[in-house]
């Protein structure tokens, strides 16, 4: 591991998280019996802890018990905010899981498209995540021995600015996937340029309108 360059991780982590939302949404509806039910919710929960248990238990006591270099040092306050840590994982999990369940729901009782608020989850995660990891970060400056450790450091205009502009920006890009993911296989009315639809993706086929006629929603 440790020849692994640091911007690896990064890269991995990145792709991880970036994957995690369309894959759990994916894999809890092929888990369900029907709709309105959350047994397929349940399961994937619990496929996501069958995945947690090997990566973040097995793994880490098998290296533990095998490398000199892994021995950690058991500290009560370590293991006290890593179990928060590991639990605010599994409970943002567990959320992301039925918010696509009641955003659809939702969208039924106001007589809305069912994708109506879910394609909202996704955006409003990812923007407000890194809002608040940054605004807790302002105020809460742990030390070794000291997690109670609070003090206001006043930030420059680029922070705001910047998580501004992120947040914006990472809501914009994610939102306008899951309309187009909402939109798959409706009729589009054609513009300029033209968009045809065939086989339930969107691609460019002119620059110049083209006759209601040739939009084929359902495939070419």
């Amino acid at each position: 591991m440790a020849t692994i360059p640091w911007w690896v991780y990064v890269l991995l982590a990145g792709l991880a998280w970036g994957t995690y939302v369309p894959l759990i949404f994916y894999g809890g509806t092929e888990l369900t019996t029907r709709p309105g039910t959350i047994g397929g919710r349940l399961a994937s929960i619990l496929c996501v802890g069958v995945a947690y248990f090997i990566l973040a238990v097995v793994i880490p006591v098998t290296l533990m018990l095998t490398r000199d270099d892994a021995k950690p040092e058991w500290r009560l306050t370590g293991l006290v905010f890593s179990g928060l840590a590991g639990a605010a994982g599994a409970i943002g999990a567990i959320c992301v899981i039925f918010a696509s369940k009641a955003a659809v729901d939702q969208a039924k009782l106001d007589g809305l498209d069912p994708a109506s608020y879910r394609i909202y989850i996704a955006p409003l995660i990812f923007a407000l995540a890194p809002l608040i990891n940054t605004l807790l970060s302002l105020v809460w400056h742990p030390q070794p021995g000291q997690p109670w450790h609070f003090a206001w450091e006043a930030p420059g205009w680029k922070l705001p600015t910047g998580i501004l502009l992120a947040a914006v920006g990472t809501f914009l890009v994610l939102l306008s996937k899951e309309d187009l993911e909402a939109r798959k296989g409706k009729p589009v009315v054609p513009t300029s340029p033209a968009v045809r639809v065939s086989g339930g993706s969107e691609a460019a086929t002119s620059i110049a309108p083209t006759p209601p006629s040739s939009v084929t929603p359902g495939g070419s």
